[in-house]
């Protein structure tokens, strides 16, 4: 299902832009200390999960859908009752 409300308003985008450029940075802080700390696995979790994030290539190009939890609730009821 690839039905997502995008909006346009403009301190949303700037919101959500900042949400995830914090996400982005604490990864790549997580991922930089457990390569420090010899953690390989963990750093690779990160890596594996993050790929696209990490990617100098492709961080700008990656969508990102977030989602407001109450709305998805009300969702899941409506069409779990329906």
């Amino acid at each position: 299902m690839n039905d997502f409300n995008i909006t346009d308003d403009s301190s949303t985008v700037e919101r959500l832009s900042e949400q995830r450029d914090a996400i982005y940075e604490y990864v790549v802080d997580r991922f930089r200390y457990h390569m420090a700390k010899d953690d390989i696995d963990s750093a690779l979790a990160l890596a594996d999960e993050f790929y696209e994030w990490m990617d100098p290539d492709q961080l700008d190009n990656e969508p990102t859908a977030f989602y407001d939890e109450h709305e998805l609730q009300e969702l899941f009821i409506e069409r779990s009752e329906g």
